[in-house]
């Protein structure tokens, strides 16, 4: 993500707080894991593009094949400002690991801006799917960004971004939207994996096994007027310890798989 149009919502509309697991897209597996993604379809899964109602995917974006979760703009002539996110049905509260795998594939859509070249993440304490308005390009929320390179320059991933949200590093309050991670770069189509360990006040960014981030006190942002509305809504709170997960579409096609959640660690 590179930016965040901020819009207003009524105070109604809250952060999802957490919700028992069942859903027909999840399944247990090893070491206490539990998949979110079942390889076959987009079961538990719903989209929400900016310009079109949740649940709406006219052009195909988000495809389920042979086990792997695609974002693809085969059916696009131009981006169009069409940002995309697909939200798990199921929100998660702290503490929990979260842990996928990702790559980049093939080339950016025409009309998208430059620095979404290679650029996508996963959302996480986000702001719930009925709360996103219908030109609402981002949710709340905070972003574990993925960024690949070019083949030349440094670009680490594993940074955070944060739409309507706030943390700490060191202690101290970070304003930045991208906060970087020390975390290599990734200039070919290999698959990359991510570990979000999620606890009530400190959350890790790990790459491939490596720590590239740590920060503390996520919340929300009360100067951005869609979060401060949620304050509101909440009765004053800021401070996030869960919400719902999803995926992004961001102009550039990428794979994701062995999607999964490991509670209460």
């Amino acid at each position: 993500m590179k930016c965040f149009l901020s819009v207003s919502i009524v105070a109604t509309f809250a952060l999802v707080g957490c919700a028992g697991s069942g859903s027909s897209a999840t399944s247990s597996t090893e070491d206490g894991w539990t998949s979110l993604f079942n390889g076959r379809d987009l079961t538990g899964w719903t989209p929400k593009f900016a310009g079109y109602d949740a649940g709406e995917d006219p052009l195909e974006t988000y495809v389920a094949e042979s086990g792997v979760l695609r974002v693809s703009y085969a059916n696009y002539d131009t981006f169009g400002g069409r940002f995309g996110h697909l939200f798990h049905d199921e929100p998660l509260e702290a503490p929990y690991d979260l842990r996928l795998e990702y790559r980049f594939v093939g080339e950016q859509v025409p009309g998208a801006a430059g620095w979404a070249f290679k650029n996508s993440g996963v959302m996480f304490h986000g702001q719930s799917l009925a709360s996103m308005q219908r030109d609402q390009n981002f949710p709340v929320s905070l972003e574990a960004q993925f960024l690949g390179g070019d083949g030349e320059n440094e670009r680490s991933t594993g940074n955070l971004c944060t739409p309507g949200t706030l943390v700490d590093i060191n202690g101290v309050p970070d304003t930045r939207h991208c906060i970087p991670a020390e975390a290599p770069t990734f200039h070919g189509d290999e698959w990359v994996e991510m570990l979000i360990e999620v606890r009530r006040d400190v959350i890790r960014h790990i790459v491939n096994g490596e720590v590239v981030l740590t920060y503390t006190s996520p919340r929300l942002n009360p100067s951005d007027d869609t979060a401060r509305s949620i304050i509101e809504a909440r009765g004053g709170e800021a401070a996030l310890t869960g919400g719902t997960i999803s995926l992004q579409a961001e102009s550039h096609p990428i794979e994701f798989r062995r999607i999964a959640v490991r509670r209460g660690r």
